[in-house]
């Protein structure tokens, strides 16, 4: 019979095989799927389609090889004042932090925007129905996947929180390393830490999500109505 922590451990590395393959690997099956060589719309509908079918998943091993509460740590109340500060105060840090921390990085290295923002640019030009389910899509999954799934089982293994704020921060990092330039990685790094830090200490998951959605959101409708060379924090 397999460990608590054994579970646990291969239900992480479960999750993020399953979150790389759809995040790397599913765009170039949905194209081959519909004889497509270019990214539109209805694709990247697919591929965060892709992304919910891997919750689901990770949700059915959980139920049936873990056999434990989703969440190891249970999701706090807090006043709806709190929940406005917060939303506030993470999406000023991570707003703030990551555009300092890309500047400095386009300073060093000169990168460009990638080749794949400039396509997703035209993929989300107008299409408010995209952009919201993208949004929400990044939100929920990264949030319950990263934070509240991945981060507590890797403190409980190795029974140290730092532990659990660094790798699973890491490991979002290197998720949105498909974009292409170290900034899309150095970001979400950054990001992934502001947040997991703000999850151990509150323990609340509804917030996370709130403000996911709202950088992501804020960033493509600005994406939206203006040049896409100004916007460097696009977090998807």
């Amino acid at each position: 019979m397999m460990s608590l922590n054994g579970k646990y451990s291969l239900g992480i590395v479960i999750t993020f095989v399953l979150l790389a393959f759809s995040i790397f690997y599913s765009i170039p099956l949905i194209n081959l799927f519909f004889q497509s060589k270019s990214i539109t719309s209805e694709i990247f509908f697919y591929n965060r389609l892709s992304l919910w079918l891997v919750l689901l998943l990770v949700l059915i091993y959980n139920f049936f090889i873990e056999n434990r509460s989703f969440f190891i740590w249970e999701d706090r109340k807090y006043s709806t004042g709190f929940y406005l500060t917060s939303v506030i105060s993470l999406y000023l840090i991570c707003v703030i932090g990551g555009a300092f921390l890309n500047a400095i990085i386009m300073l060093i290295t000169h990168e460009k925007i990638s080749d794949k923002m400039l396509q997703l640019n035209s993929v989300f030009k107008n299409n408010y129905f995209l952009i919201l389910f993208t949004c929400l899509t990044a939100g929920v999954i990264e949030e319950l996947l990263m934070r509240a799934y991945i981060q507590p089982r890797i403190e409980k293994i190795y029974n140290s929180p730092i532990l659990g704020i660094v790798v699973s921060s890491l490991l979002f990092g290197v998720l949105h390393s498909s974009y292409g330039t170290i900034g899309q990685v150095v970001v979400p790094f950054f990001i992934g830490i502001v947040f997991s830090v703000f999850y151990k200490k509150y323990s609340n998951i509804k917030i996370l999500i709130i403000c996911h959605f709202m950088i992501d959101f804020i960033s493509l409708m600005m994406m939206n109505m203006m040049d896409i060379k100004y916007l460097s924090l696009l977090n998807l």
